[in-house]
């Protein structure tokens, strides 16, 4: 709505709120507000058509003209117009168009009334009130009662200029840009002019009036364009990108924008496509295999309607939720991604596929001038970087890749058998592959801004390359080595906020379309490549423009900012292997098979919501299901039936179904006949058991009401069966439950046995009691039921609720001892002395209660491995209970793993990442609740049924003697580093951590004799550690490194002295980097020290040249003193604790302020 929110627009409120809800305005409209000179130059009059429509209606070059054509609309007796006029029919294009005026008029009392146009619809209008004193003008298609096709649509540029027919030069209009469609038939301007203005008074600096004589002039001036595209001016409502391009995009799930664009270019490559079908997962259909997701993503690209979603790939991935919303490096996931694919493809058909289709070949070299000798390496690369900055197109890129440098002077190549030489070195390209992927370079460090900065500059690429001149002349160019353009993707904005998108040719003879995350449309050649160059911007007459406001920075700039970051390069002697048809039948079978069940799944569950309400679910347990279940109550109603033989049985049925007609449905299900069986219905007590309540005798009331009636409200239906166990003349003959105050009715009692042998508690069955009878009454039926002779003695319980198991007093009556319907007696056999011995002995349960108390307290604890040693999964899960110790349930996770419990140790989890928090100390004063529990301060915030396991090489005990060292070793001066955990004796020096490192580190003898221990503080290094120093006193958040001597320190001549160095950016009271120790060497200007420097820090190249060096005094707030070639180091640097300090830019925050290194699991 932005282009219609100037002073000079407004429309109905009347018509706002019908619109708004689903309408989103890209129409253009604009006053008439022209360039001064312009003016002075044309003053057209506005009956002069030619020269008006020249000024109100410009051509734009970027579009082409189907039709157009002007007419005027000849508006007599104003005052007396009605609430609405259409003017004269006028035909553009085709299609019958014409105005609509909406008048007003003075009303008596002198206030001016808006008259509301209505022109078979609602159009829109604006929250400004009705009481605005404005003319409002139209355009509508002119179809009248006979509509065009639904899909009809025009794009159609239109002004309607207002003028006085005594004086033409006296007008005003109003210009716009719309999608006429049927549902927006009509555009316009509510604010056309102001009533006031246009009668009464002179026009503006004119003779009279615009309105005389309440005569007026409207012409009307309409161009339809063509569309090529098929979106110009569309508003995307409703749009359907598989119904108009044939393809469905990618879902962005917060700032996977790069994400999506890269894989909407991989999955256009078809022979890429078709490798990664190759890969088998039938085996290993689970969504940690990113082969397998990424399988299910290309498949769903190819058959699904809608974009699809991309968090089934990123969870494969080990992707968090943080990491959906970090960009990150496009160059750098394809690498990972290609690295990961190939790995999968190993042993498979597809082994070798991605090499030969996205390998070439390059050659380094250095070759002497002056002698016959050359030294080279040829290396495989994936992907070409190319600098933007400084060439202007792509050409001059690889010119820039190829040059050749010469090496004289003193900085002559040492050939060996020849001595320094007079050479040339450069990189050549030895091949090129079928598919090109070219990175380039629009993000690059900013010397003078002393940080990473996006280049905006025009940088040209043609749709045709040709690659051969880049070859080496011994390379094979047998096959010409031309590229037809596939891809390009698209970065919007600035390097602190943007946006990707591609733009991609899916066949080979056909169109580009634009990707941009869930929507697709198609592109022309010049939204391909000219708005994609980068560089300024210009009007269409070549005249530069003031500024475009970045939607992601909301900054105004001169450049474009929208520029390719990479291209895609297809050999076009290739294409047809390169996109190769891609068919089901290319599709793994188990994968089309998968999918098609989750369609047909989540469209049975789509149904089912909508239906809802035409049904009510309901459960049904039955005595096999109470006899199955061990536990408290007679079931537990949210298990799968699938798994657990005693889970209810549950039925989606229509409100409307009786109670007879479900009864029937169960007897069919469980066998048995419909007339012999009763249904109980379940009612949820206050003491939250759930038990039956009375039968339900009415066969003819509906499930509805006797849900209503009997049911617990916001609970599905739950009823029990009941089997008529007593039949006279083949009918069942049901006990007598009328209760009343006083009578002795019978009562449903449900029995469960607890085996002390077997120490199980499960269902037995029921049966029926009065009210009167006395407690040991129910030991013959329980007898009778377990098929046990008279002389067995029983102890009995009733089950009143998880934490209250009471015993049952022999000499009351089960109505004093408040007995019911549907009441749970628990019985057990009653032990002898030695048998309680024995069981006990065995850590047997020999009491009811005991087993209770177990149920209760039972805990199903998942164990995951901290550190996996395999891609196989390793996670398990134990039944333990809550109330056993830390000794307890670690032997019976040793048990399972068979291993020494003593060498387990635990770790809690964090419940926002899933990632180990806190290792768990062996406490023998807590239990598994408190160590599982969040409520305990020490394990805090954490998951309460998961610990993280890892075996350890010492025992618990033996570990609590350790000191745990983190130790960073430094291999190749500072710039590779791997970190270690080392254990030492608490009691320990320095000299005992240098073995562990050398097992940890794979090192010699040698260099482990000659290894140094630092100790770093806040990014410089603290003190160097000697190999007698106490591991006691080092801190648990220390930073330590270690590293060889280097040689030069080994050969440390008399006078010599050493420095510690450390990096900072731009104020050294922001260090970052790993410090180290640097040896001085009086006398050396500093340029010398400077390629010590290189070799000492491992740091070569440009990104070395990037450095500025410093002495920094170690106190707080110094300023730095900087180097040049001519300083001496060792003077400069006169004081015992001054620091060498490297000034350059913090690598280590990574591209777009990610805080880690992306990855794929």
């Amino acid at each position: 709505m932005d282009a219609l929110a100037g002073p000079d627009m407004l429309v109905d409120p009347a018509d706002y709120n019908d619109q708004m809800a689903d309408h989103q305005d890209v129409a253009i409209i604009t006053p008439q507000h022209l360039d001064e000179d312009v003016l002075e130059e044309h003053e057209p009059l506005a009956d002069d058509y030619e020269a008006m429509k020249a000024v109100v209606l410009p051509l734009n070059t970027d579009l082409e003209t189907e039709a157009e054509t002007v007419s005027t609309w000849h508006i007599q007796d104003w005052r007396n117009l009605q609430r609405r006029e259409h003017g004269p029919i006028m035909m553009c294009g085709g299609y019958p168009w014409y105005a609509i005026v909406l008048a007003s008029r003075p009303l008596p009392n002198g206030v001016l009334h808006l008259l509301m146009m209505r022109v078979n619809r609602r159009i829109l209008f604006f929250p400004y009130g009705n009481n605005v004193e404005h003319a409002s003008f139209y355009l509508e298609h002119g179809y009248g009662e006979e509509k065009p096709a639904e899909d009809w649509y025009a794009c159609v540029q239109f002004a309607l200029v207002l003028w006085n027919p005594n004086d033409p030069s006296i007008y005003t209009s109003h210009s716009a840009n719309h999608r006429f469609t049927m549902e927006e038939g009509d555009w316009g301007f509510t604010r056309f002019a102001e009533i006031r203005k246009l009668f009464h008074g002179l026009w503006e600096d004119k003779s009279r009036p615009m309105v005389e004589n309440d005569a007026v002039n409207m012409s009307a001036y309409i161009r339809i364009v063509k569309d090529p595209t098929g979106v110009l001016w569309h508003n995307f409502i409703n749009y359907d990108s598989k119904k108009v391009t044939g393809y469905v995009g990618l879902k962005n799930q917060g700032a996977t924008c790069y994400l999506n664009s890269l894989l909407q270019s991989l999955y256009f490559t078809n022979a890429f496509r078709k490798a990664i079908y190759q890969i088998p997962t039938e085996n290993e259909e689970t969504f940690s295999n990113s082969a397998y997701t990424l399988q299910r993503l290309f498949y769903q690209l190819q058959t699904s309607n809608d974009a699809v979603s991309t968090s089934e790939l990123t969870r494969s991935f080990g992707w968090e939720t943080k990491h959906i919303f970090e960009q990150q490096d496009v160059q750098e996931l394809s690498r990972k991604l290609m690295e990961r694919m190939e790995e999968k493809m190993k042993g498979t058909d597809a082994e070798n596929a991605l090499a030969k289709l996205f390998v070439g070949r390059t050659k380094t070299y250095v070759s002497c001038i002056n002698v016959n000798y050359e030294s080279s390496r040829v290396e495989d690369f994936w992907d070409i970087q190319l600098n933007v900055s400084g060439n202007k197109n792509l050409d001059e890129s690889f010119k820039d890749y190829i040059q050749v440098e010469t090496m004289d002077g003193e900085n002559k190549y040492f050939a060996e058998g020849y001595g320094l030489q007079d050479a040339k070195k450069g990189v050549i390209f030895e091949s090129f592959p079928q598919v090109l992927h070219l990175q380039l370079k629009r993000f690059e460090y900013d010397v003078n801004r002393d940080a990473m900065m996006k280049v905006n500059d025009r940088y040209e690429f043609p749709e045709i390359f040709d690659a051969t001149p880049y070859l080496s002349e011994d390379a094979d160019k047998s096959e010409p080595y031309i590229y037809q353009l596939h891809g390009v993707l698209v970065h919007s904005g600035d390097f602190n906020a943007g946006h990707y998108y591609a733009f991609l040719k899916p066949t080979k003879d056909g169109l580009f379309y634009k990707f941009d995350d869930d929507r697709v449309t198609r592109a022309t050649m010049k939204e391909v490549l000219e708005e994609n160059f980068g560089g300024d911007y210009n009007l269409p007459n070549g005249h530069a423009i003031q500024g475009v406001r970045n939607p992601y920075t909301r900054t105004l700039s001169t450049k474009r900012s929208m520029s390719a970051y990479m291209l895609v390069y297809l050999r076009k002697t290739r294409l047809d292997s390169i996109l190769p048809d891609v068919s089901n039948d290319d599709t793994p079978a188990h994968l089309q098979r998968k999918l098609e069940e989750e369609r047909l799944y989540r469209e049975q569950k789509r149904k089912e919501r909508e239906e809802a309400h035409l049904y009510l679910p309901v459960k049904v347990i039955t005595e096999e299901n109470f006899k199955a279940y061990q536990g408290f109550d007679l079931t537990v109603w949210d298990v799968d039936p699938a798994h657990d033989p005693a889970a209810p049985r549950s039925y989606r049925t229509l409100r409307t179904m009786t109670i007879g007609e479900l009864t029937k449905k169960i007897a069919v299900d469980i066998d048995k006949e419909a007339d012999h069986l009763r249904l109980w219905v379940m009612v949820n007590r206050q003491n939250k058991t759930v038990r039956p309540d009375q039968p339900l005798m009415d066969s003819l009331m509906t499930i509805e009401d006797a849900h209503a009636k009997f049911g617990t409200k916001g609970h599905e239906f739950r009823v029990w069966i009941e089997e008529a166990t007593r039949l006279e003349g083949g009918r069942p003959v049901w006990p007598d439950i009328q209760h009343q105050p006083n009578n002795n009715s019978q009562i449903l009692i449900f029995v469960k046995y607890f085996d002390a042998e077997a120490q199980s508690l499960k269902g037995a069955g029921y049966f029926y009691m009065r009210k009167h009878d006395k407690v040991p009454e129910l030991a013959p039926p329980i007898l009778q039921l377990m098929g046990w002779g008279p002389g067995v003695s029983l102890k009995l319980y009733e089950e009143i609720k998880p934490a209250m198991i009471e015993p049952l007093k022999q000499k009351q009556s089960l109505n004093q001892a408040e007995i019911q319907d549907g009441d749970i007696i628990c019985f057990q056999k009653a032990l002898r002395g030695d048998e309680c011995t024995a069981l006990s002995q065995a850590g047997k349960y020999i009491d009811a209660r005991e087993i209770y108390d177990h149920l209760l307290n039972r805990i199903m604890v998942r164990f995951c491995p901290k550190f996996p040693k395999t891609d196989e999964d390793q996670t398990f899960t134990l039944e333990l209970s809550k109330k056993m110790t830390y000794d307890q349930f670690s032997s019976r996770v040793g048990e399972y793993l068979g291993v020494d419990p003593t060498h387990l140790r635990f770790t809690t989890v964090n419940p926002n990442n899933g990632n180990p928090k806190m290792a768990v100390k062996r406490n023998l004063s807590h239990n598994l609740a408190q160590i599982l529990s969040s409520q305990f301060s020490q394990y805090n915030n954490q998951m309460s049924n998961q610990l993280y396991f890892e075996i350890l090489e010492l025992s618990l005990s033996e570990l609590e003697t350790k000191k745990s060292l983190k130790i960073t070793w430094l291999s190749e001066g500072i710039t590779k580093e791997e970190t270690f955990d080392i254990l030492v004796a608490k009691n320990g020096i320095i000299a005992d951590v240098l073995p562990a490192l050398q097992k940890k580190a794979k090192l010699d003898d040698a260099t482990t004799r000659q290894v140094r221990v630092y100790e770093v503080h806040s990014g410089k290094v603290y003190k160097e550690l000697t190999p007698d120093h106490s591991v006691v006193g080092i801190g648990e958040y220390v930073q330590l490194y270690a590293e060889k001597v280097p040689d030069e320190e080994l050969k440390a001549e008399e006078g010599d002295k050493f420095i510690n160095a450390f990096h900072f950016q731009k104020e050294p009271s922001k260090p970052h980097g790993t410090p180290f120790k640097f040896l001085l060497k009086p006398g050396e200007f500093f340029k010398d020290t400077k390629a010590r420097l290189e070799k000492r820090t491992g740091i070569k190249g440009k990104q070395f040249e990037k450095i500025k060096f410093a002495v920094v005094q170690r106190i707080s707030y110094s300023r730095p003193v900087y180097l040049t070639d001519e300083d001496i180091l060792y003077d400069v640097a006169s004081e015992f604790d001054d620091l060498l300090g490297l000034d350059h830019a913090d690598r280590s925050r990574g591209f777009w302020s990610r805080g880690d290194s992306i990855f794929i699991r």
